[in-house]
Formats: C-alpha cells, sequence, structure tokens
C-alpha cells in the first residue's frame, strides 16, 4: 500500500516523532546529543519555525514545532541529514542512521497543545532517563528546564505556552510545574500517538461505544484531533490535490509557469532563472516560486535547482510570492 502524503500548511501544528533505524541509538554521548540541539536551533531560527516542547531520548526524539515559512517536511530533512552526516563521520559508520520515515502527526491545537507540551517533556521520566521530576527540572536535553528560564534557548517558545498558565511569569510558571505533575500519573497516553479514528474519538472505549450506537466517526493517523477537525483537515487536503491534478491535466509545470509569469510581469525567463536583482525581476521570481511550490507541489530544493537559488532563498520567495499573488489576485491557469 503506498504511503499517505503529509499533511501540512502555514500555522500547521505538528508532533514529530523520529526513531533511529532498527531502533538503534541515535545518541551515544552528550557531545551527540548538543550537536543535535545546536543544529535543531540553527535551523528553526533560520526557518522562523516556533518550537513549544522537545526531548532526546537514546534512541528516538519528539518535536512539537509550528509551520512557518517553510514547510516541516524542509525543516527535517536539514536537520536530519546534517545530523546523520555529523555522527557518522564521528563514528566512521555508514548507512542510514533514522528509519525511513520519521512519524508527522498535524495535531487540533485548541484540544491538544498544552496536552503534547506535557506528553513530549515528561517523555525522559517515563523512560527512567531522569528518575523524578526535580531531575526533569535540570535535564539539558529536554524543553521542560528552559520553561523556568534557567538557561537560554531563543528558538524555543516558551512563552506562548507559559501564557495559557497566566500573565504573570512566576504565577504561570508555578501552574506549568502543577501541570507537568499531575500528568506523572497519566502513563504513556497512547491515544496521543496512536491511530487517528481511536484518537478523534476519545481511546477504544469511546470508539466502541459510539460503533454501538451505529455512529462512524472519520479518523486519519496523520491527525490528532476530533471528526470535524480530521474532515477539516482532509477535505483543504483533497482541494490541493484537486489542484494541482487540475493544472497537471492542463500540461502546466514548471516551464509553462515560467512562461505564464513572463507574460504577467513582463520579466524574461531569462533574467528569473539568472539572479537579476532588479525590483521587477524579484517580484516576477516570487510569484514563480510560490507557483511552483504550493500549487504545483514542487520541491523546494527542486525549484532552487531551476532558478539557481538556494533553499532558504526558494522558501523566502514562497512567501513574499503568496502576498504579490493574493494583492494582484493572479491566477496559474
Amino acid at each position: 500500500m503506498p504511503r499517505k502524503a503529509r499533511i501540512d500548511a502555514p500555522g500547521a501544528l505538528h508532533h514529530i516523532i523520529c526513531r533511529g533505524i532498527e531502533r538503534r541509538l541515535i545518541f551515544r554521548e552528550d557531545f551527540d546529543r548538543q550537536d543535535f540541539v545546536k543544529r535543531l536551533g540553527t535551523i528553526l531560527t533560520e526557518t522562523q519555525t516556533p518550537c513549544y516542547a522537545w526531548s532526546l531520548m537514546p534512541n528516538h526524539f519528539h518535536l512539537l514545532l509550528r509551520t512557518g515559512s517553510v514547510p516541516i517536511s524542509s525543516v527535517m530533512r536539514r536537520l536530519l541529514t546534517g545530523y546523520a552526516g555529523s555522527f557518522n563521520r564521528r563514528y566512521r559508520r555508514h548507512g542510514h542512521l533514522f528509519q525511513n520515515r520519521y512519524k508527522s502527526i498535524l495535531c487540533q491545537e485548541d484540544a491538544y497543545l498544552l496536552n503534547l507540551v506535557r506528553y513530549i517533556h515528561l517523555n525522559p521520566l517515563r523512560a527512567h532517563v531522569v528518575e523524578s521530576i526535580q531531575s526533569l527540572d535540570e535535564y539539558e536535553f529536554c524543553g521542560h528546564k528552559n520553561m523556568f528560564g534557567k538557561r537560554t534557548c531563543e528558538w524555543q517558545d516558551t512563552r506562548t505556552v507559559l501564557g495559557f498558565f497566566g500573565s504573570r511569569m512566576t504565577e504561570a510558571r508555578n501552574r506549568y510545574q502543577n501541570f507537568m505533575a499531575e500528568g506523572i500519573s497519566l502513563g504513556r497516553q497512547p491515544d496521543l500517538i496512536g491511530g487517528g479514528l481511536i484518537r478523534s474519538a476519545g481511546g477504544w472505549q469511546a470508539v466502541r461505544t459510539l460503533r454501538a450506537g451505529r455512529i462512524h466517526l472519520r479518523g486519519d493517523e496523520r491527525i490528532l484531533g476530533d471528526s470535524d477537525f480530521v474532515m477539516q483537515v482532509l477535505e483543504s487536503q483533497n482541494e490541493r490535490l484537486e489542484d494541482r491534478c487540475r493544472l497537471q491535466s492542463k500540461g502546466i509545470d514548471f516551464h509553462r509557469a515560467a512562461q505564464h509569469v513572463e507574460d504577467t510581469c513582463g520579466v524574461h525567463i531569462a533574467d528569473l532563472k539568472h539572479g537579476d536583482k532588479r525590483p521587477p525581476s524579484v517580484k516576477a521570481r516570487s510569484v514563480l516560486c510560490y507557483w511552483a511550490v504550493e500549487e504545483l507541489g514542487m520541491k523546494g530544493t527542486d525549484v532552487a535547482r531551476l532558478p539557481s537559488m538556494s533553499q532558504p532563498a526558494v522558501s523566502r520567495s514562497v512567501k513574499r510570492g503568496k502576498k504579490i499573488v493574493q494583492e494582484m489576485q493572479l491566477k496559474l491557469t
């Protein structure tokens, strides 16, 4: 059975889980963890990707990220490729370090953000990497410590999370700590990472009850949320896929899109592909990048090769191009 496509959109909240291949160690010592955290912070800062929670375990890690100006897939590709290369060189090993496909779950924010923060930050305690909540307060390789301002970590958005617990920082941190302590007795909470239908319904018991009453809910393993949220996301995803299929059926590819930009913006294709810095060319190139990534579904890395741009430059152009397309009401048809 083919794998389902990842679901992403600007502003989407993702719980990401990535394991070592065959569940082998991906962090052998603290230097590995420090290397990973440094790379993570650099990439999240450069891509303006908010992070609300994170924790490193011996053979896997968890992240709670919000899609910024760059797709989550691009963020993860940079992170995993860079770290794996560094790890392999350090230990003179070859081959894959991570499982072929990390798990990314699109989450309903209102219902799950705080529960996911708690779930992720309690991982070291549940796995006995640390032995108590007091030890977790000092654990270096988890975002929990940052919630108390005990170290500088500009790429982790602690203010948004603490804002749910109060407007005054001291009060908010105390309430957050109580919230964390209350979660210890909840155990592993498989409903936060299990099958989509089970999560959507509220657990197996809820699913059985609903089925007994002949009530069926829509679920999807890529989504954490109630049935309405699941349906909303899937409908949006289907609309995007249908739009892309419609464009493909008309023979519209990157070259045709470039020609359309040339006709619409009055900028020659050669200027788009060879880095002309004049405002009209920058504007037209931004529109082209937006259409290629968002309308045609091309990867940013593939688009970067065609107009001779870096991947971060393509990401910035996509963001800029979206505004231009909306303001000028341009359409790729």
